[in-house]
């Protein structure tokens, strides 16, 4: 059972060493992680080509997801996940963890939790949503609820990005492979753990208003319109009552 960790980067100098030692020090053998660089102009490749374990390929790229979708076609792993860089594996066993679950070609997706941390590696808190205990493609119109770097997908069913997508296309991205997944007769495991640490980041105001907009276009698309518009309803009371 070979594992695919997907790391995109550009001029991540400052933080992807974090991200290539917490890959190294994984006691599962069998692992790939491949850095696709968007030719940056700092020392992020040279870092990288500290670690003997880390496949770089830098070249210009049109984009964050373009970029991921370079790296899904040179995945050669079982299952694959995205790692930001500065984001870590939670635990040195967590691949190992997660592939000894990944038995059979009827997993279709392996999900687990995700510890929100600073730039020491701090643990400050869980992420607002949390995964469910039985995951389907129609779960996602309650938002996001599984981290992208805890969703580790069976490479049979990885679709391609929609580039169309600026800000939210790894959102509609999941959703599109667990319909694959479904559509096999493949199942979704849930591992009651943290898989990744994330580091906390802000978003601009306009990206994330552009990341909403896109987030509804999204939903309209999988769930139809009335759905989404009544779901945003529910969004905007709830935010109002834990106010």
């Amino acid at each position: 059972m070979r594992i695919s960790i997907i790391t995109v980067t550009y001029n991540a100098e400052a933080t992807i060493e974090r991200t290539l030692k917490s890959v190294a020090q994984q006691t599962y053998p069998e692992i790939e992680h491949l850095i696709i660089d968007g030719a940056s102009k700092d020392r992020t490749v040279a870092i990288v080509r500290k670690y003997p374990h880390a496949i770089v390929v830098s070249e210009p790229d049109n984009g964050l997801y373009d970029a991921m979708n370079k790296g899904i076609l040179k995945a050669t792993g079982d299952y694959l996940c995205f790692l930001n860089a500065g984001d870590a594996l939670h635990s040195k066993d967590t691949i190992e963890h997660i592939a000894k679950e990944a038995k059979g070609a009827d997993i279709a997706v392996i999900y687990g939790d995700t510890h929100i941390v600073d730039d020491e590696g701090n643990f400050l808190r869980g992420r607002r949503l949390t995964p469910p205990e039985h995951l389907t493609w129609r779960s996602f119109k309650e938002g996001m609820l599984v981290c992208h770097q805890a969703f580790y997908i069976n490479r049979q069913i990885a679709q391609p990005y929609d580039l169309t997508y600026k800000f939210s296309a790894d959102f509609d991205w999941c959703i599109r492979c667990m319909k694959e997944g479904e559509k096999r007769g493949m199942v979704n495991l849930y591992l009651h753990e943290p898989f990744a640490d994330y580091l906390a980041e802000g978003m601009t105001t306009a990206n994330h208003q552009a990341s909403l907009k896109e987030r509804f276009r999204i939903m309209a698309k999988h769930y139809g319109l009335s759905t989404t518009i009544l779901q945003h309803i529910w969004f905007t009371i709830r935010v109002l009552v834990k106010r």
